[in-house]
Formats: structure tokens, sequence, C-alpha cells
């Protein structure tokens, strides 16, 4: 199972907050539900009432984490709450978020969905100065210089800090009466704030978490702000110079929920326009269009609506599997997927297929799929992905491996092509992409797939094993 979570890009992490609600733990528990997609590996809430600080954070899935009882422990009005994936850092609890510590001005929690791309640099500094770091996390870089310049005050605290700070990152921050959200000036992840019906703020990660609780969206959070929330209700502070946005392209290929409104973009409706597109750039004659549950599913409507050719689901997923299984033995073949996906074998039999993906990163889940549809009896395999070849690395809060992990860093289409023993492979042009989610191609952070970073990355940050 853990060789198909692998395949898969994996964004970091979510986060969710809310201000002003008696019951704010079981909306951040809520909310954190809604965003469990953004991170499975551990998950954590604090809460303040005031006074008092509470938090409870564990390894797994959230309902595996918070009962009944743990949540009426986390009392108070005010709570933030994050769900986590790791990447190069280590998976265990000192890991997970969000992180809290308590300082001469008060008590500091801090939930993070990014990375920043000068952590050594800052890292060694401090340690320099005396600072002592408990995880791997970047995050805790940004806590040390909080506290740091906190003597300043909140809002110069910030200031100063996020000055030295570069990278991606939709933030976080509670005090014990203040909930403060700040984005990055390019706005890389998405952060957005939603109004409740008794006037309580929440501000999370997705939408699709302010629809769970039934709060009123309200906008996002803009690049490069600082908004604090508070009894005086919201103060917003742009401290920096305004930058060139950098929104993610791919929150609108794979990591945001479908039902999501991210950059100001419906998600569902973006990959439906990718499938279209992917129709008018390659045409195929083919029985029927099928994805591969569930990350093909929008473009393959999409492709199916465009080109006429009928829309199945051909390969059927066990909405049952869990993070971990006993592993059968070595005879049984790629038994991992199997588990996962298994083909309708008499419907497909000598059928011509269309196979619709978002995306191919390693390409070994891929082989291993297209060979499950061959030994069933499909006649002719033709993969269409709905976005153009992933040829580069992620510095900014997504889990794509290196260059030399990435198949199309390594391999020609061509050579995709017959490595994975496809009889057509398509990707869809990057003009293509960006046409179907309707904005500019200038809004958006593509370095994943054109190699142009935004903001120029520590490319040794990875043998610091951070991570969010």
């Amino acid at each position: 199972m853990d060789r198909i979570l692998r395949d898969r890009p994996r964004d970091e992490c979510g986060v969710c907050g809310i201000f002003g609600h008696p019951d704010a733990a079981r909306l951040t528990y809520f909310g954190l539900y809604a965003l469990q997609h953004r991170g499975q590996e551990s998950t954590g809430i604090v809460t303040s009432d005031g006074s008092l600080i509470s938090q409870h954070k564990a390894m797994g899935l959230v309902p595996e984490v918070f009962t009944e009882d743990i949540l009426k422990g986390l009392k108070g009005h005010l709570s933030v709450g994050h769900v986590r994936y790791s990447t190069t850092g280590a998976s265990h609890l000192l890991n997970a978020q969000p992180f809290t510590v308590s300082h001469k001005g008060g008590t500091l929690a801090v939930a993070h969905n990014g990375n920043l791309v000068n952590t050594r640099e800052l890292r060694d500094d401090l340690e320099e100065m005396g600072s002592i770091f408990q995880t791997t996390m970047d995050t805790e870089v940004v806590v040390h210089l909080l506290v740091r310049n906190s003597p300043k005050g909140l809002e110069a605290a910030i200031t100063e800090t996020f000055s030295k700070v570069k990278g991606a990152y939709s933030m976080l921050l509670m005090t014990q009466d203040q909930l403060v959200a700040i984005r990055d000036p390019g706005g890389f992840r998405p952060l957005c704030l939603g109004q409740l019906s008794n006037g309580a703020y929440i501000v999370a990660s997705e939408t699709c978490a302010l629809d769970l609780v039934e709060a009123h969206y309200i906008r996002d959070i803009e690049p490069g702000e600082v908004l604090i929330i508070d009894k005086n209700g919201l103060k917003s502070l742009f401290p920096w110079p305004k930058q060139k946005h950098s929104f993610c392209i791919f929150e609108h290929v794979y990591f945001a929920r479908p039902d999501s409104d991210i950059f100001g973009i419906n998600v569902y409706e973006s990959r439906k326009q990718m499938g279209k597109i992917l129709a008018r750039e390659c045409q195929v004659e083919a029985d029927l269009v099928m994805p591969f549950p569930d990350s093909g599913n929008y473009a393959a409507i999409g492709y199916s609506q465009e080109s006429g050719i009928p829309l199945e689901m051909g390969v059927i997923r066990n909405h049952y599997v869990g993070r971990t299984f006993i592993q059968p033995t070595q005879s049984m073949r790629d038994f991992s997927v199997k588990v996962k996906l298994n083909p309708v074998r008499s419907f497909l039999e000598g059928k011509k297929v269309i196979v619709i993906e978002d995306s191919i990163i390693r390409g070994t889940t891929g082989k291993s799929r297209i060979r499950s549809l061959r030994e069933v009896g499909v006649k002719e395999v033709h993969m269409l992905i709905s976005c153009p070849p992933t040829r580069n690395p992620c510095y900014y809060g997504i889990d794509f491996p290196s260059n030399t992990e990435l198949i199309a860093a390594q391999k020609s289409i061509e050579e995709t092509r017959k490595h994975l023993d496809l009889d057509t492979l398509y990707y869809l042009s990057l003009e293509g992409m960006i046409k179907a989610t309707g904005a500019d191609a200038d809004i958006f952070c593509k370095a994943c797939f054109d190699g142009k970073y935004p903001v120029p990355p520590d490319t040794t940050f990875n043998k610091l094993s951070l991570g969010k």
C-alpha cells in the first residue's frame, strides 16, 4: 500500500482555524475531516478559552485520532487544527502539528501548509544564536523567529519574521486570544476566510471545509496578507512588497477536492475543462473512456462529453482499503494495486480503451494498472494525461520526488509509452491546462512542468530532513 501512496504526488498538509465559537474544537474537527485528502499521517488541534491552552495530536486519520471525550476536553472559543503528510521529514509524532510553544510572552501555536526554501540558512543562524530545535520541521524555524521578535509586539514580530522567510506558506498562528492567518506574497497555497451563523470566523485551506460546517465564504486570504482576528473583529495588514502571484496549478490538476473553489476557480469545472481540451488536442478511436478512480474522474467526464465516446467505470475501486494491510506472498504480483483497483473483466475484454489520468509521477503504479488491463483482455490502451509531463521537483509544498525519480525527466514520451506498454500516450499541453482554468497563465506557478521557479529554492534543503 505504501508503494501506491508514494507513486502519487502528495500535498503536505491542510489547516483550519476557528475564532469566536464555544465549540471551536468540534468545528475544527469537521474542517479537518473535509481536508483529510491534504494529509493522512498525523493530525492535531489546539484550543484556547482565553487563558487555558489545550491540545491533542497523534498519528493517524482525523476520526481515528479524535474521540468525543477528547473533543470535549479541548475547551475554548479559539482553535487551530492541522492534517499532515511528511515529505522528506520523519513521519512521527514529534513532527505533528500544530506546533505549540510557551514563552514569556505567552503561548503560540502554529499550523503551516507549504515549504520554506531558505530553511538551512535560517536554522544555522538560529542555532549559532543558541536556539535548540525539537523537531525537523521548517515550521519550527518560524516559531523561533516569532518568539525572538515577540517583545516588539505581535504585528511587528510577524512583519520582522516573515521578511526573512522565503518560500510558500499558508499559515495559521494562535495566541491565547487571537487567530492570525498569513499567506506568502506569491500565494502558492490556498487559504480562505468564512463566517458561521453565530458570527464566528473560520480560516481553512479549502472552501470544502467551510461547506461542511455551513460557513459562508467571505473571500480568500490575499497573497502577502496578514489577517488578525480577535475580539475587535478583523484587521488586515500587507506589510511586505507586492509580488507576482504564484498560485500552484497542481491544486487544480490533482490536490484540491473537486467541490472546492481554489484561487477563485471551481476545481470540478477546471478538471472537466482539462478533459474537454484534451479531447480536442488528442482524438483517438475507442470503445469507451474510463478513469482510474478517483484521480481521473472529472477530466474523463470532460473528455467523454467533448469526444462523444461513452464514459464507463471499467475499473472498480475498493473504498475500504485502509492505510496498511497484511502483504501476500511474492507470487501474488502487483497485489498492492489489485487490492485497491480491479478491472471489470467481462466488460473490458476485447475493447479499445481510453484511460484518462491526471498525472504520471514515477510510473510504477501506472505500469501495474496497465498490465492489469492487458491481463483481462483489453485490446488497446490509450492513456491521456490531463496535465503536461511532470519533469521538475516542487520546493513549495508538494512531495514531488527528485528529477531522478520523475519518469518524464528520465524518459521521452515515446520511451515512457513503451515502458508502460501503451498504444498511445499523450499529455495535455501547458497552454491547454491553463486555458481550462479560465485564468491568465501569469498567475500560476508551473515550475513542476516548465522548471521556472518563482522563488529560487535551496536545492539541498531536503538533506536536512525537513517537512511539515
